[in-house]
């Protein structure tokens, strides 16, 4: 077994890492295990300056100092779990800064636009059975700012008995509550007689057995994909005359976060309801808000405005 697939599956045993981080981990390990073949290397071999000179080549590559940020980050965990297994006696990532990454604002959308991609979550679907899906998965994301593999991944169970607060196991398999607004318990309740009457049926046609998540699919993972919720919201944008690239599941998630914040949520429970493990990311709503603010004020205030754009009474 290879260094990069003891690290992966130690990832996933003790820390519960989700799929997709895995596959991340393994592109951007075997991107560095490629550059140091060139250099006749290997893991066991690399120094810390060998490192240093793959981050600088990413660098003049042109990568995003998100992406180097990001491969730092694997090297540094493979570097840290072969210490501790005792695949090396030293840890030569282990002082390496990373590349500042600039904060940016996240984008985020109106109420109204929220509102405009509900209404076409309903009005969109080719049949009665898509339009209780589609609807429970849009009141599901604006009322709770799921990560969309929480979403997607929902088992049935946490759907069962009208809850009033939705279980959601999230990052490294860490549990939490969110609350469900009456709307979006309507959806899931319309949605769930709905997918459980079909799934009764196909049982008794074709001896299929009853799917174990809330919005099943055929596909290998049995449930509908991100990626196909993602292409799904692009055509909810589209059909509500917001142009799709302003939309994403991450992007509703921030609205989620934002319209909370506007309306006097606690950041604290915010944080909670986003599954945030440090209070530093959450803040990062709050600048949201101000900038908001304060480009309202500038463009709508009336002494806000030069005075070459006043009027004179």
């Amino acid at each position: 077994m290879t260094w990069i697939d003891r690290f992966l599956e130690a990832q996933a045993a003790e820390r519960g890492a989700a799929l997709n981080s895995l596959l991340a981990y393994r592109r951007d390990l075997e991107a560095f295990a490629d550059h140091l073949r060139t250099k006749d290397r290997t893991f066991a071999t690399a120094t810390r300056a060998a490192i240093e000179d793959y981050l600088i080549g990413c660098e003049a590559e042109g990568l995003a100092p998100a992406t180097r940020a990001r491969r730092l980050s694997a090297i540094r965990g493979l570097y840290r779990f072969a210490h501790e297994e005792g695949l090396r006696a030293d840890d030569p990532a282990i002082r390496i800064p990373g590349p500042a990454k600039p904060k940016s604002l996240p984008k985020t959308m109106s109420k109204a636009d929220v509102e405009a991609l509900l209404e076409a979550a309903a009005e969109m679907a080719d049949d009665h059975s898509e339009r209780l899906r589609d609807i429970c998965l849009m009141q599901l994301l604006y009322a709770t700012g799921m990560r969309v593999t929480e979403l997607v991944g929902l088992p049935v169970a946490a759907a069962r008995g009208d809850p009033r607060m939705l279980l959601v196991r999230g990052k490294g398999g860490k549990e939490r509550m969110v609350p469900l607004s009456p709307p979006a318990r309507i959806a899931m309740a319309d949605w769930l007689a709905h997918r459980d009457a079909a799934a009764a049926r196909d049982k008794a046609e074709r001896g299929t057995p009853a799917p174990t998540h809330l919005f099943p699919s055929r596909g290998k993972a049995g449930h509908v994909t991100r990626v196909w919720f993602h292409g799904r919201l692009k055509r909810m944008a589209a059909h509500a005359g917001i142009a799709p690239d302003r939309v994403s599941p991450h992007v509703l998630r921030h609205a989620f976060a934002t319209h909370l914040l506007a309306g006097g949520a606690d950041l604290r429970a915010i944080q909670t309801m986003l599954g945030h493990s440090d209070i530093s990311t959450t803040e990062i709503y709050t600048h949201a808000l101000e900038t908001r603010l304060r480009d309202l004020v500038l463009t709508h205030h009336p002494l806000a405005r030069t005075s070459n754009e006043r009027q004179v009474p």
